[in-house]
């Protein structure tokens, strides 16, 4: 198996990749959207600034209510008050007022380069306001009318440089908010990590050991939660798969003996009448011995193709009410001639003239012939075997009992297993197979009904089991 443990070290990689990637982003994309809506933000408040000043005071410098020293010192104290550069400029771009300066004479000079035109595209610009100032400035214009003409214009400047130290505070504000959020999300990493990848790899490692069929191979998760659980279901599959291993070298064992022997009486009984060993006048004798080998080794064939079909592709039954009583006779009448040899005579206890149950006919025949064909098997000469039905809950049991050797208890509950045998069986039971009773167990599986044992040692075994009971009766 190919081994892969990199997911999770993508997952890191994937997850600092992302964190990288939120601060490029905060840095390529969110700062330059925030210094524009800083810079929208800061234009209109600056351009309310400049409509007041153009609606208090301006006008005054076009009008004889106030002296121009009066103007310009209000003006003056309200650029000192919000530390702002104010200029009132005339449409020829000459500067008839600035208050960055304490006295006329930094006044009454021409912007270069000015040109009315510009002031209709935008009410701001961005710069040095040509070339004026040193730094990158914001400049803001209020349009000054007085008798319905435009006069000038009120220009307020603030520097760039204050904009940008806000949108550094701002951005350094989110970078730690991404900072506190990975730090918690890394927390978050470090306990699913504990608790759900440290899990998963040792589940994974159990799973490869598995694989390369070690069974015994621990794994040390135990969680109340479906990481637990998952642990849980499987080292109880590798324990069910460590005892399906040892049945499965039991089960080639059983089969290679099952064959093996009878191949080799044949291979020895057809050399001996080929060399001579044993004479003519005997081979008639022999050949029945290898005949019936033959058909020994049929029945076993059969019933391991029959078996293994089950498995595969699961038992089709083809449901059918009929008379099990019937079918309990003619099944009985099948055994005559043994029973006959051995002295052994059947004791039936039929429920009434006719029990009808609603299940497939020809595999139930199948079970009542392995059955009654293992009590004969085991059950002494001139003994009886007893079948008998009866009902409960419209529930049919059907009983088979003999009066045989007896099943050890350490015994009964794997004989259903296949090539189970007994040691008590073995002496006795030279042509069975071991398949009979798992055939019948997988039948009744199929009809989802149970069949139990009951056994003492010397004394005999009854075999029970269920079916379920016809209607027809009561539609009749």
């Amino acid at each position: 198996m190919k081994k892969n443990r990199k997911l999770y070290y993508k997952f890191i990689l994937a997850y600092i990749f992302f964190a990288a990637l939120c601060v490029m982003v905060v840095l390529v994309i969110t700062s330059p959207i925030m210094y524009n809506f800083l810079l929208k933000q800061k234009a209109s408040e600056l351009y309310r600034s400049a409509n007041e000043i153009s609606a208090t005071y301006a006008d005054y410098f076009y009008d004889d209510t106030l002296s121009t020293d009066d103007v310009r010192n209000q003006l003056r104290a309200a650029g000192d008050f919000s530390s702002l550069t104010i200029w009132i400029i005339n449409t020829d771009g000459k500067v008839i007022y600035n208050s960055a300066t304490t006295d006329d004479s930094g006044t009454d000079f021409v912007i270069d380069g000015f040109i009315e035109e510009d002031t209709e595209r935008s009410f701001y610009r961005e710069g040095t306001f040509y070339n004026y100032f040193n730094e990158e400035m914001l400049s803001v214009l209020s349009p000054i009318t007085y008798n319905y003409n435009l006069k000038g214009y009120v220009v307020v400047h603030s520097p760039l440089a204050r904009i940008r130290e806000q949108q550094n505070d701002l951005i350094l504000i989110i970078l730690a908010t991404v900072a506190v959020i990975f730090v918690l999300s890394s927390i978050i990493l470090i306990v699913f990590t504990d608790i759900v990848y440290i899990p998963l790899k040792k589940i994974t490692k159990a799973t490869e050991a598995y694989a390369e069929g070690d069974f015994t191979y621990p794994i040390d998760v135990e969680k109340n939660d479906e990481i637990g659980y998952l642990a849980a279901s499987l080292t109880y599959m590798a324990d069910k798969l460590s005892h399906l291993e040892e049945d499965q070298k039991k089960f080639i064992a059983n089969v290679s003996h099952d064959f093996r022997s009878p191949l080799t009486s044949m291979k020895g009984y057809l050399e001996a009448m080929e060399d001579g060993t044993i004479p003519p006048e005997q081979h008639e004798k022999y050949l029945n011995i290898v005949k019936n080998e033959t058909e020994r080794l049929t029945k076993l064939t059969n019933n391991l193709l029959t078996l293994n079909n089950l498995n595969i592709t699961g038992m089709s039954l083809d449901i059918s009410d009929f008379d099990i009583n019937k079918t309990i006779k003619n099944s009985v009448a099948t055994f005559e001639g043994i029973c006959k040899n051995k002295h052994i005579s059947f004791n039936l206890v039929l429920l009434g003239e006719q029990l009808f149950v609603s299940a497939d006919k020809g595999k139930i025949e199948q079970v009542l012939y392995n059955l009654i064909d293992n009590a004969i098997k085991f059950s002494r000469s001139d003994s009886s075997i007893r079948i008998e039905t009866s009902e409960k809950n419209e529930t049919v049991f059907v009983s088979v009992k003999d009066s045989g050797i007896g099943i050890p208890k350490e015994s009964q509950k794997l004989i259903f297993d296949r090539f189970y045998k007994t040691d008590n069986s073995r002496g006795r039971d030279k042509k069975g197979t071991g398949l009979g009773l798992s055939i019948v167990r997988e039948i009744l599986n199929a009809h989802h009904e149970n069949i139990n044992v009951i056994s003492t040692v010397d004394v005999g075994t009854e075999f029970i089991f269920t079916l379920p009971k016809s209607k027809i009766e009561e539609d009749d």
